[in-house]
Formats: structure tokens, sequence, C-alpha cells
């Protein structure tokens, strides 16, 4: 009898616990999107690999001014902009001082808790419609469950990605990459913004 008490005890820790483990990443993206909105920034250092969202990043916004018929070769010559070159030849270097070395302009709107939390709601930082002030008591519990979750693209055992569409624009698709660190510890590692998208 007790033996029976102490396994239905064990099978029932063991299904928690998986679903602890499989709800884990879905958990870390509503506490990244809550740290964004209430601009904790100590809570998103925790949870926002800043050099790694930076590098995925570096590729995909482009300067807004640059001259839209100047071709990469030309771009990267030595002798007609060395200092462009120079410059060019040096970034991805400096990725592993990111966290110590202030974001390029185009990229500052995409690392601040502003900019990710529109990019968690699926909006391109500045872009995203002002909310409603949230309503108080029971309504604002019943609001927070109801909140749409975001999309599972991928789930694997220490990597997930999940698909984030503004309402009412089906085409437009962010893509965020998050990296297991710990048994129930998530980090965002990647962004993949809409242009980029291939759906």
């Amino acid at each position: 009898m007790v033996r029976r008490e102490l396994f239905k005890i064990f099978v029932l820790c063991l299904v928690l616990f998986g679903l602890a483990f499989a709800l884990a990443p879905w958990f870390a993206f509503r506490a990244l999107k809550a740290n964004a909105r209430d601009q904790d920034v100590a809570g998103l250092a925790e949870m926002v690999d800043l050099r790694a969202v930076r590098a995925s990043l570096r590729d995909q916004v482009h300067e807004p001014n640059r001259a839209p018929l100047e071709s990469d070769e030309t771009a990267a010559d030595i002798w007609r902009d060395p200092l462009g070159a120079m410059r060019r030849a040096l970034e991805p270097f400096a990725e592993p001082l990111a966290p110590l070395t202030p974001a390029p302009a185009r990229l500052e709107p995409y690392l601040t808790p502003a900019g990710l939390y529109d990019l968690t709601r699926g909006y391109a930082p500045g872009a995203a419609p002002p909310e409603p002030p949230p309503p108080q008591g029971l309504a604002r519990i019943i609001e927070t469950l109801s909140e749409p979750w975001p999309a599972l693209r991928f789930w694997g055992v220490d990597r997930v990605r999940f698909a984030v569409r503004p309402p009412g624009q089906a085409g437009d698709v962010t893509v965020l990459t998050f990296q297991r660190t710990d048994l129930f510890q998530w980090k965002l590692v990647h962004v993949r913004l809409p242009a980029n998208d291939s759906l």
C-alpha cells in the first residue's frame, strides 16, 4: 500500500517535472516581454545575450542613409574608402566586446527595452501601436491569462524558436530564438526580422 502511494507520488513528480521542462521556454518568452514592457534592465540582462542578438541583427539592419547604387565591392574597396573598408573588416572582432561598447546607431532601437518589447509583439521598434491602460483586479488576471502565446516554430532540447505576428499582419513574422542556459533557464540569442523571413 505504501509502495503504491510512493509510486503515484513519483509518477506525479515526473509528470510535473516534464511539464515544467517543456513549458520553460514559453515562460521565458513571457518573462522577457514583461521585463521589456516594465523597463526592467536587470531582468533583461539575465534573459538576453546582447552580443549574440546584436550579431544576428547586424546583417539585417542597414544604415538608413546608405546610397542605393553603392555596390558591396565598391563599399569594401580599400582604395576608394579605406576607413570604411577597415571598419567593416574589424567589426566582427568587436563582437566579444559588445556588452562593453555602445551599439551602432542603426541597432540601438532594437536593443532597448522598448525595442525588445515591440519585437516580442511582432512590430519593428517604434512601430507598435500604444497599448490601452491595463485593467485592475480580476480583469487584469483574466487579460494576462488570455494574452496570445507565440507560435512555436521549432522546439528542441536546447533551442526554441517562436514566431510572433502583429494582429492583422499575418505576413510579417518576427522569429525569436531562445537557447537553454540551465535546466529551466533560457536566453534570447537571435532575432530574425520579417523582411528576412522565408514564410
